[in-house]
Formats: C-alpha cells, sequence, structure tokens
C-alpha cells in the first residue's frame, strides 16, 4: 500500500477552481485542467516520494501475475479527475492494431515522438471512460444523417445546403458523414463558417433540436472563431451526463468534452488524432482513417451495484476497470484482488482497513493496493476504485 500524490496538468480549457475543492489545496487563478494519478512516463505520480514508473519497473509483481502476462511491465490505466471550464478539442483515439502501425510508420519517417505535427506518441490504443461527478456537457458521435441534413437545411445558406446534401437519404450513412466531414475540415478558417454562426444566432432561443444546435455553433464559435471544426461539431450528438452517469468511449468515437468534472479512466496512452475546435495540428487523413463514421446515439455507461454501496462500471476494456463506492452502509471488501488497483477519495472521508491496521483516506487522497493486497473500504465518503480490466 502507497500513499499516491499525482500531477496536475494546466492546459488552457481547465478549471480553475473544480480540482483544488475536490483535492482541498488552493486555487492560484490559473487553470487546473487534469489530475494524473497513473505511472504515465510524462508525468508519473509520486508513490510514498517515488516515481510510480520507477517503482512498477523495480517491483512489478504490484501489478498481478495477469496483468503482467497481458501487458508487460506496465501499468495498463490512467486515472485523472477533469475539469473543462470550456471545450476540449474534437478528437479520437485509434485501435490498438492502428495506435502500432502509426507509431511505427511516424517512427520509421524520423518524425521525433514529441513533435507538434507527430500524430502517435506511442503504441497504446486510448479507450476510455468519463464519469460526471455533476451536470457535464459532451459532444459524443454523429447523429442520425437525415436529422444532421434537416437542422443545416434549416439555416437556409445554399452553399451550407449543397455541401451536407450526401447526409439527405444516403444509402451509406457512414461514408455520408465521412464526405461531408472531409469537406468540412478542408474549409478556410471564417467564410462559411462565420455565415453558420451568424445565421445560427437567430435561432438560439428556438425550442427543441434547432435552438440546441444554434446554440453549440454560438458557443464553440465564442471559443474557436471560424474554426472549420464547429461544423463538424454541428454533425454530432450533443449530451448532458448527471452525477455519477457514464459515457465510454471506444476506439474511432469522434467526441468533445465541453463544460464539467468528472472521472475519466483510461488506458495509459498519449494517441489523439484531433478533428478541430484547438490550435494544435490536425490531420485530416489521419482522423478519417481513425474515425467510426456510423451514427451513434449516446448510450450510458451501465453500471450495477454489486455489493452495499460499491458500483461496478461495465465497459469492454481490458486496460481497466471502474468502480464507486457511494453511500455504503459497512465495510466492503476491495475490489480487484490480484490486480493493482488506485483509489481515490472524491467527496467526504473513508477508512480502510488492512492487514496493517486501518488507514483514513480523507477527500482528495488516493492510495496504490498492490495485487496481492487484500483490504475493505468504509465510511461515508465517494471514492472511485480504478484497476487492470482483464
Amino acid at each position: 500500500m502507497k500513499h499516491l500524490t499525482g500531477v496536475v496538468k494546466d492546459y488552457a480549457w481547465g478549471s480553475p477552481t473544480a480540482i483544488p475543492q475536490i483535492l482541498g489545496t488552493a486555487a492560484n487563478g490559473s487553470p487546473q485542467a487534469e489530475y494524473w494519478l497513473g505511472a504515465h512516463p510524462l508525468a508519473p505520480s509520486r508513490a510514498d516520494g517515488l516515481a510510480l514508473d520507477a517503482l512498477i519497473a523495480d517491483r512489478p509483481e504490484l501489478l498481478g501475475a495477469e496483468c503482467r502476462e497481458r501487458f508487460g511491465g506496465r501499468l495498463p490505466f490512467l486515472m485523472k479527475i477533469l475539469a473543462a471550464e470550456r471545450q476540449l478539442s474534437l478528437q479520437a483515439h485509434p485501435s490498438r492494431a492502428q495506435a502500432e502501425a502509426g507509431f511505427a510508420e511516424e517512427d520509421a519517417a524520423g518524425i521525433p515522438r514529441d513533435h507538434p505535427m507527430r500524430t502517435y506518441r506511442d503504441n497504446w490504443p486510448k479507450p476510455e471512460l468519463l464519469c460526471a461527478l455533476g451536470p457535464f456537457e459532451a459532444l459524443y458521435g454523429f447523429r442520425a444523417p437525415g436529422e444532421s441534413f434537416a437542422l443545416f437545411e434549416q439555416l437556409d445558406l445554399v452553399e451550407v445546403t449543397t455541401m451536407v446534401a450526401p447526409l439527405h437519404r444516403p444509402e451509406d450513412a457512414a461514408e455520408a458523414i465521412r464526405s461531408v466531414c472531409v469537406s468540412f475540415l478542408h474549409l478556410p478558417h471564417g467564410g462559411l463558417v462565420d455565415a453558420v454562426v451568424a445565421v445560427a444566432g437567430t435561432y438560439v432561443d428556438a425550442a427543441g433540436p434547432l435552438g440546441l444546435f444554434a446554440r453549440t455553433a454560438v458557443q464553440l464559435a465564442e471559443q474557436c472563431p471560424g474554426d472549420p471544426g464547429i461544423l463538424v461539431a454541428l454533425l454530432m450528438n450533443r449530451t448532458t451526463l448527471q452525477r455519477f452517469e457514464a459515457l465510454y468511449v471506444p476506439a474511432g468515437l469522434l467526441h468533445a468534452y465541453l463544460h464539467g468534472t468528472g472521472i475519466e479512466v483510461m488506458a495509459t496512452s498519449d494517441n489523439v488524432v484531433r478533428g478541430g475546435l484547438t490550435a494544435k495540428h490536425v490531420d485530416v487523413d489521419a482522423l478519417a482513417s481513425v474515425v467510426d463514421f456510423r451514427p451513434h446515439e449516446p448510450l450510458l455507461v451501465r453500471h450495477e451495484e454489486v455489493a452495499p454501496g460499491l458500483w461496478h462500471y461495465d465497459t469492454p476494456a481490458p486496460e481497466f476497470g471502474v468502480w464507486r463506492t457511494d453511500g455504503l452502509t459497512g465495510p466492503v471488501e476491495l475490489p480487484a484482488t490480484g490486480r493493482a488497483r488506485i483509489v481515490l477519495a472524491v467527496e467526504g472521508s473513508l477508512r480502510i482497513d488492512t492487514d496493517q491496521g486501518p488507514v483514513d483516506l480523507p477527500q482528495g487522497g488516493a492510495i496504490l493496493f498492490a495485487a496481492h493486497e487484500r483490504a475493505t473500504i468504509d465510511g461515508t465518503g465517494t471514492a472511485f476504485i480504478a484497476a487492470p480490466g482483464v
């Protein structure tokens, strides 16, 4: 058992207050976008003062036999607190096969791994789960093409209506969405994008899907004026998660988090293929090769109570599993014995009993448990637990 201290990432889209409130630290006025807990080599947590990646390299048995067999001597997941004051980029993540091929290709081309034009920074996939701690806004996958066509058509702009014409009764929905997205992303900044936003501004008070469509355009333009990614975002589902609801993001699913605070658990990877709403590199060809352009309804991750006050989030990712404590009425066994686990308290305080004795876990505290360690957890607080999914 090791007490963990994570790493704060100060990306510009972050909230200046949400993460300090959870950690019980003083806000400094700067954005604090993410708090990383894991062994990612770019920002490893400190485990009782030691870098976690170095500790695992020295003691790989901490991971558990099955995890080591599947992933080598690597902790396969990263847990984060994510606090978005404004939108993140439109993005998708590759499958394992795509990541391995793309990484090898860019290495062979001699592109430095830290170069801003590089897309694949490692050879891992990056499935992820986002669990909201309060209302959380996101763009997630594409809506049905006919619905998007009808919304754009109501703007009564001939040029954009012509561009989205493939969405009207397509034989192949995915190919129609792909062709429109690629066309949008090849547009110059401003121009048609500004025209769409200007007309959308006259519909922001409309009821139903048209009003949400218009408000999305205007809100994104406030942060990313003229960005062609705004038009791609208008092809997507906009959804609001409520407290403890979660989305799973598989390989190829285009998404963007817009606003809110949540717990994110993902495979330990940096592979992000961006599609706009960012000043960073956008590789349209790479995006088109990775994204699943089929329409997707936002489906919440099923979570069930597996013991009194212990909830499990069901995902297919082998790299991670996720649990939440909420409303414990007595001690329950810490799940995933046989695998390394990270426990993070996000509200209130909890008590963990181990073979070495009891440990108090205050809000903002985190602990790493080795695969062989058994423990029970109790208390009125809320904690998230992550472990390898295998």
